[in-house]
């Protein structure tokens, strides 16, 4: 099971504290740490929904860009084993292992 909230594009992982009995969570893709909580399921979503907007609003209101840069560059680790297929099936088809890894991507995530 994986604990997000998604509102306007926006995406808020959420945990429980069962010392505190509360759900928290933040916002995430974000440069900055926005978080938000709730006592409730109906709490945490409203107050994620909140931090969003107000995120949004102090951004346009600073000029800071909302969602994170991202560079296009990565670190992945894997097993050394799949390493070497991937090494060796990227040889075979005359492309980089950057390339193979693109590829992989893309057929997973564009569709």
């Amino acid at each position: 099971m994986i604990d997000r909230l998604v509102f306007e594009g926006s995406i808020g992982s959420v945990h429980f504290s069962s010392s505190d009995e509360t759900f928290f969570g933040k916002l995430e893709g974000v440069n900055d740490l926005v978080t938000f909580e709730g006592s409730s399921v109906k709490e945490l979503k409203r107050s994620f929904i909140e931090a969003v907007k107000d995120y949004k609003e102090l951004c346009e209101q600073t000029g800071k860009n909302f969602s994170k840069t991202f560079k296009g560059s990565f670190n992945v680790r894997i097993d050394p084993k799949l390493h070497e297929l991937a090494y060796i099936k990227a040889t075979k088809d005359g492309i980089s292992l950057n390339q193979l890894v693109q590829m992989a991507l893309k057929n997973q995530i564009v569709k």
